[in-house]
């Protein structure tokens, strides 16, 4: 009897612990059953995940089970969400809501489906699916009892996901199950991040032994598909292999087992044909010795795809997991992979695991977020009874009931008609509607609308047609709304009760004061036109005298002509063939001049976070200033809200990718000093050869660029700030914008934003200063300003306990290698800490700090014989304070605007 308890109490225990582990596996999972039963909740039998029905997601459809001939128990193997299904025989489009977390992670998404003869009509449905606003495929099916699964791997564009299904005529959209899964954010090919999302083409698990396809201990929870051949053999392990150096992480099952050719002198290949013969492929091959070598054994291989080299030579670890993947995407009618062994290999190659991907551009743009704001609010006020669901404009062609938009190929979708008609609102007209500043065409007739016809109305320029009649308005129709229809620029319908008789008295008046504004308005044209006339005669009277001062001793690859055409800019990009970089504003472009000359092509995407004021702020500011230590400009483009910068290309990328360990190359500790004062120099030009003075407010490692003779440059100048009064003392004086008050950001990045600006919204030139300091400490040190972990820790964080321990190659960059004077390292720490004081008078100007660095690069050289610095003399006269180094934390946590 007792034993008998004794299993039972084990037998829960070990439900329990199965329960615990998987609950964990679980976080971040969505695993939706659509078309079930409301608030239903059942954990799989097979796969042990937990599923909710759908009525939290969606509004819309209706629940539907699939036909008794291909359910359970005619098909046992039948999973559970896809028993039942939800349809959609009402609208075009019809969206799911899913809250995906924070923009910018990465997530799996899977949708699946059986269509099972649902309807009982037996005919085959053929629709479309997009998440958010881009197409992700078209769901299609041989026959009723396939199951057709789809996946794709996202970015999140915003906290909510949506995950819509279009009827373009072919059949009723439905959809059986939707799977959300979070991704670890540094795997499969993340830099495409807003502009492009990989579909899944094949996920095979070689020399499968049977498996069940998917498994437990898969945290992102794939579904692998067995993949043999009879010219492989397979071996395979029992023992534990480690996964947790490989971001992939492929479950127990799937890596243990390899597949090697059955003559072991042959290559290991496999191929796949596509569709689309231009699609982009990318490929994750799955590594993992699972035999315990010999000392006379090596098991070495080449992998190339269609004769040409993929990686190079690799030699697979013991128990130990390796994914490898193409850093350039796959194009070709024919894909084939060959794994082949080296000469010096004594053992054939071998494979674990693959996936395929396929690469789905994202050419659709959101909405214009101020009109998106602007319908929800509308939806949420009015309480509309529509299907407003998704992106109000995109797909194109299935735009909200009632809306109509404008589409351009390089700008955001705008709303330009509402119509609102006949829809029981009541209230007031919401002040919202204002908002949709490029509206054409309003439409709220025939509802219970109340109070008076607003004023803001007038703020709508665009505004064509007006239609208020049929409500309860009290008062008149704004005098402007009037003029506007009399001289036919407004179609306006409004019941008569609200129309003034008065206001044609008043337009008589008005009229007679349109004469001497006119002649105002002539004579200010006029100067205008005469004092542009004399700038630009001036300008082209400048001595070469002058044009050289301007420059300061700074080479310029800049042409006379600043402005280029967008075809002239992809003649130059050769049609963006190399991307060489990404930012907040878009994507950078390898490019060359007819004369030769190399350059960087900055193009602005609609999506950026840094829009057209930003690049007209770069542009004007690099036309007229001029530097060794700053990018020169070239030229920029605005053809038909195309917009982009032409800036001399710099051969060896950021300061950020040189300092990081990813890099091979490390920089020599006198090469860093000069690259601190190339940085510096640039900095105290902006700051004391410019008038007005410019403080640059994104100074970081990032924009710090380095040409092919490892000379820096400052680049990117879109938050600058120019001083209006050229006699303001710029070294003492804040520049009191009081950000927050006024409503402008505070601008900056994470880890380099001084914690002064950022609580005050004050800014001074010493902003900068604190931002190079930071600057020097990577370059001292080679770690980012901001480490990663748990918590994040700013460098200075990092930095303090070392000084006060006082021991030097604790601090120094450990890739150095010693190989720097002791004396030089500790004056260049003392100035790094000095700029990054936390209050501004205690920082010096960059002016100091530049003597102060060539004052270190001197102590490099072996004549110098200037007394030692210790360690001890630099913290009694300068560390001793702790706000020397102290940093506010809101400066980390808080998210910068860039």
């Amino acid at each position: 009897m007792s034993s008998s308890i004794g299993c039972i109490l084990l037998l829960m225990l070990c439900v329990v612990l199965t329960v615990s582990v998987h609950a964990q596996q679980q976080t971040g999972f969505l695993s939706i059953d659509c078309g079930g039963p409301k608030n239903f909740e059942y954990t799989d039998d097979i796969t042990k995940i937990k599923y909710n029905t759908d009525g939290a997601y969606i509004q819309t459809g209706v629940n539907k089970n699939i036909s008794s001939e291909y359910a359970y128990p005619k098909n046992p193997n039948l999973p559970y969400p896809l028993s039942d299904l939800r349809s959609f025989p009402q609208g075009n489009r019809n969206c799911y809501s899913l809250t995906a977390g924070r923009r910018g992670s990465l997530h799996l998404i899977r949708a699946s489906f059986l269509y099972g003869n649902y309807d009982g009509k037996n005919k085959l449905p053929e629709f479309d699916l997009y998440v958010g606003v881009n197409f992700w495929s078209s769901v299609k099916f041989r026959n009723a009892s396939e199951q057709v699964t789809m996946e794709i791997i996202k970015m999140a564009q915003s906290e909510v996901t949506n995950v819509c299904l279009v009827n373009k005529g072919a059949g009723i959209p439905f959809i059986s199950a939707l799977e959300l899964r979070p991704l670890n954010s540094s795997i499969y090919n993340t830099e495409f991040g807003e502009s492009a999302s990989l579909i899944l083409f094949k996920r095979w698990d070689i020399a499968s032994l049977n498996g069940s396809g998917r498994y437990e201990d898969d945290i992102y929870d794939r579904i692998w598909s067995p993949y043999n051949s009879s010219s492989w053999d397979s071996i395979s392990t029992s023992s534990a292999i480690n996964v947790n150096g490989d971001g992939y992480k492929a479950p127990f099952e799937v890596i243990r087992t390899v597949a090697i050719p059955r003559n072991h002198s042959d290559p290991l290949e496999f191929s796949w044909t596509p569709t689309d013969t231009s699609s982009k492929f990318y490929v994750y091959l799955y590594f993992a010795e699972v035999e315990k070598l010999q000392k006379t054994q090596l098991r070495k291989f080449n992998i190339s795809w269609n004769g040409s080299p993929l990686f190079e030579s690799l030699v697979p670890l013991y128990l130990y997991a390796t994914t490898l993947s193409n850093s350039k995407y796959l194009v070709a009618n024919e894909h084939q992979i060959s794994i082949q062994k080296t000469e010096d290999s004594t053992l054939p190659p071998i494979l674990n695991a693959v996936e395929i991907y396929v690469v789905r551009p994202l050419d659709a743009l959101p909405t214009f977020k101020q009109d998106v704001d602007a319908m929800m609010d509308i939806k949420e006020n009015y309480r509309v009874q529509r299907n407003w669901v998704g992106d109000p404009c995109e797909p194109k062609n299935y735009s909200w009931e009632g809306l109509k938009c404008n589409y351009s190929t390089s700008l955001p979708p705008r709303i330009i008609s509402l119509n609102l008609s006949s829809s029981s609102l009541s209230g007031i007209i919401t002040p919202t509607i204002s908002n949709l500043s490029l509206l054409e065409s309003l439409d709220l007739c025939n509802n219970s609308l109340t109070g008076p016809v607003p004023q803001f109305l007038e703020e709508l320029r665009s505004l064509k047609y007006l239609n208020l009649k049929g409500n309860q308005f009290s008062g008149y129709v704004p005098t402007t709304l009037l003029e506007r229809s009399r001289a036919g620029l407004l179609t306006l319908r409004v019941d008569e009760k609200n129309v003034n008789d008065s206001d044609t008295s008043n337009k008589k008046k008005k009229k007679n004061a349109v004469v001497p504004i006119v002649a105002s308005v002539s004579s200010i044209l006029a100067l205008s036109v005469i004092f542009i006339l004399f700038w630009k005669l001036r300008r082209n009277g400048q001595t070469d005298k002058e044009k050289n001062e301007l420059n300061k001793g700074g080479r310029t690859i800049a042409s006379k002509n600043w402005q280029y055409t967008y075809a002239e800019v992809l003649d130059i990009s050769s049609n963006f063939e190399t991307v060489i970089g990404k930012g907040g504003f878009g994507i950078v472009y390898y490019g060359k001049m007819k004369d030769g000359n190399q350059v960087a092509v900055k193009m602005l995407s609609p999506s950026s976070t840094q829009g057209p004021k930003e690049f007209q702020t770069e542009a004007e500011l690099l036309m007229t200033v001029h530097h060794k230590n700053l990018v020169s400009f070239v030229g920029y483009c605005d053809d038909d809200n195309k917009m982009a910068l032409i800036y001399e290309y710099m051969a060896n990328g950021n300061l950020k990718d040189n300092l990081s360990d990813r890099n091979p190359h490390c920089l020599s500790w006198d090469r860093r000093l000069q690259i601190a004062i190339d940085a510096a120099e640039g900095l105290d030009y902006l700051h004391h050869g410019c008038k007005p003075p410019i403080i640059h407010r994104d100074v970081k490692s990032a924009n710090i660029l380095i040409n092919q003779n490892l000379e820096a440059k400052i680049a990117d100048f879109g938050l600058s700030k120019v001083f209006k009064n050229d006699n303001r003392n710029v070294e003492t004086e804040v520049i009191h914008n009081n950000d927050r008050n006024t409503g402008s950001a505070v601008m900056g990045t994470t880890g380099y934003l001084d914690p002064e600006y950022y609580r005050s919204g004050n800014l001074n030139e010493k902003s900068d200063t604190y931002s190079f300091g930071v600057v020097l400490l990577e370059l001292i040190t080679g770690r980012p300003a901001v480490l990663k972990g748990k918590p994040m820790m700013h460098i200075l964080e990092w930095v303090r306990p070392e000084l006060e321990r006082g021991d030097l190659s604790k601090i120094l960059d450990p890739r150095l290698e010693r190989k720097f004077d002791a004396s030089s390292a500790w004056k260049a720490i003392r100035i790094a800490m000095a700029c990054t004081a936390s209050t501004s008078i205690q920082r010096p100007t960059m002016s100091v700090v530049l003597a102060e660095l060539k004052q270190c690069f001197k102590m490099e050289s072996p004549n110098y014989s200037e007394n030692f610095v210790t360690p001890y003399q630099i913290s009694s006269d300068f560390y001793s304070s702790s706000q020397a180094y102290s940093l506010d934390s809101e400066s980390i946590t808080d998210p910068s605007p860039r």
